[in-house]
């Protein structure tokens, strides 16, 4: 919780941490061994103690249908501490599974866990059973048993799986998937490497949560102080100043809540391995290099660039885009992007700072292994301002305010926020990356007004109804939900077999918030409700309106959530019902 003024450190905080025997910055980079032995399938032991070095192996991948995948445990070492990670066949990442677009998609998944697991396959069309979600039409995978996963594969592209029982998606257990397309690709490209980005913590996720619940602003080191209340004094006036406070302290939050987790647990990792150990993605010089990028962590938004290098958009979620030149785009959790660059000599950062700025994930781009280019420094902290938290008091001079009544199920102890003016800012980069954040250096940064998709609206038909959810929760509570009503006390959203139908998602929290709809594709309209992009996740900034279409084609019952692990944990979680 936020009070009007905050200072440091934190009760509780501080000795947690002045425990660890890292340094800040080591912590932050991570051990260089990495993960070097998950790769090669030795048991379970001390990264520390192992002679590895790099460049080490790179994650194994698995081609074909027919695959056994072993979910168990083993001894992993990123910060200087021996933890128990999830992994699959001995893997963290789990192994890159590839196989052609018309496969019949064969995999046996066998729990060698002491608890209940389960597999999703995610961004995928299949049958409910199939998709991997415990208690809807799938029990999970007991201990000892095993699951036989079977389903034709009707797309191509870059998506990804992970688990869905007991947060183990936070301890390893997630991978890529690569679907070969059955026609030709509308772009060329020479080599191609997958950069899987995800978050990882010492402590289990479970405590992660607990702590989010005692105190939410546990893991924000950067609350705004008594000292900088003073410099906005000088800046704008004590009126002003005070103003601004008061309104930041009645919502229970400070500008500087960009992230809920932050690198004061995580260290973030690509390819499993972390900043320190330096994965590298070999190319020949005048190559052209598709990059497949998925966010795979648990809780962090990544903002990523290459340094030196323009990146040419040609795919967003295993989709077709119509090619887009940039120079850096923001990647949601869940999300996946392709991108094509044409490095030339020497070696190229690929580097993909936090949201919140508190950390990075890195790797490099190289003629040879061991090379390696300079890391950038992280950008400055950005503060939000009311108009980011859908708060705009010009703006609302002469609005209509019945017009913004909101569902009555919001009206209970549950929800602490309310977007007052939601708007759909599809061509917003969003906060840390706008022109006035970055000095006047012109990056071009992606949004989702610039993506759209390589063909026309698969369906075409008008939705014949519409369907409005709140994202709300209460951050001194620590709880989210849809229209106030978490999971557990929910109605399922229910759908008729067949019919097209259009979802609009209002951000009430201050919170950003990657939305996920399991089995169906979901094509997001631009402001005027024509078809823009098709995706399996939507990114819904705080204080943002944004409308999709989906055509309920696939029978059955479907999770839909955020994709944040404790958010969906913590109640924003529905279930979908495709009834005929």
């Amino acid at each position: 919780m936020s009070s009007l003024f905050s200072s440091r450190p934190r009760p509780g905080l501080q000795s947690d941490r002045l425990s660890h025997p890292l340094s800040r910055r080591r912590f932050v980079e991570g051990l260089a061994l990495g993960t070097a032995a998950l790769s090669l399938g030795l048991p379970r032991f001390s990264l520390a103690q192992s002679s590895v070095a790099p460049p080490y192996p790179s994650v194994p991948e698995m081609h074909g249908p027919h695959q056994e995948l072993v979910v168990g445990e083993q001894h992993v070492n990123f910060t200087g501490q021996v933890r128990t990670a999830i992994t699959v066949n001995g893997s963290l990442p789990a192994p890159v599974l590839r196989f052609r677009e018309g496969e019949a998609f064969r995999f046996t998944v066998r729990n060698t866990l002491s608890e209940d697991t389960s597999i999703h396959w995610h961004g995928f069309v299949l049958p409910a059973a199939m998709d991997g979600v415990p208690g809807f039409s799938f029990h999970g995978i007991a201990p000892g048993e095993s699951y036989h996963y079977e389903f034709p594969v009707k797309q191509s592209g870059t998506y990804w799986y992970h688990s869905h029982s007991a947060m183990q998606e936070a301890r390893g257990l997630y991978g890529a998937i690569i679907i070969e397309p059955r026609e030709p690709e509308p772009f060329q490209y020479d080599r191609d490497h997958v950069v899987l980005l995800s978050d990882w913590s010492d402590e289990d996720p479970h405590r992660i949560l607990a702590k989010l619940k005692s105190q939410s602003s546990y893991y924000n080191q950067h609350p705004r102080t008594v000292a900088d209340f003073f410099r906005d004094v000088k800046a704008k006036g004590w009126s002003a100043a005070y103003a601004d406070r008061k309104m930041w302290g009645e919502m229970r939050m400070t500008p500087t809540d960009l992230a809920d987790v932050s690198a004061a647990t995580y260290t973030y990792l690509v390819n499993g391995a972390t900043p320190a150990s330096n994965w590298t993605g070999l190319f020949k010089p005048g190559e052209k290099v598709r990059l497949r990028f998925i966010n795979a962590a648990s809780m962090t938004y990544f903002d990523i660039r290459i340094p030196g290098l323009k990146m040419t958009v040609v795919a967003a979620d295993g989709q077709y885009v119509e090619p887009v030149e940039i120079d850096e785009f923001r990647l949601a959790v869940a999300e996946t992007l392709d991108v094509i660059v044409e490095p030339r000599e020497g070696a190229y950062t690929i580097f993909a700072q936090s949201m919140d700025r508190s950390g990075y994930a890195r790797a490099t781009l190289a003629t040879a292994a061991g090379l390696s280019a300079a890391v950038p420094a992280l950008d400055p902290r950005p503060l939000l301002s009311m108009a980011d938290m859908g708060h705009d008091m010009d703006g609302m001079e002469g609005m209509d305010m019945e017009a913004q009544k909101h569902p009555a199920s919001e009206n209970n102890p549950g929800v602490d926020m309310q977007a007052m003016m939601p708007m759909a800012r599809l061509d917003d980069p969003g906060i840390g990356l706008r022109d006035e954040d970055r000095a006047g250096e012109g990056r071009k940064v992606l949004t989702y007004a610039d993506l759209r998709s390589a063909f026309p609206d698969p369906d075409g038909r008008e939705p014949v109804r519409d369907i409005e959810l709140h994202l709300t929760g209460h951050m001194e509570r620590y709880v989210w939900s849809f229209d106030g009503i978490p999971f557990a006390s929910a109605e399922p959203v229910r759908l008729k077999y067949g019919e097209r139908v259009r979802l609009i998602l209002v951000n009430d929290t201050m919170m950003t918030h990657p939305i996920h709809l399991h089995g169906m594709w979901s094509d997001l309209e631009d402001e005027d409700g024509n078809f823009l992009v098709r995706k399996h996740t939507i990114s819904m900034p705080p204080g943002t309106r944004r409308t999709y279409r989906v055509t309920a084609d696939a029978l059955g019952r479907w999770a839909y959530h955020c994709h944040l692990l404790m958010h969906m944990d913590g109640g924003m979680f529905r279930e979908v019902r495709v009834e005929a």
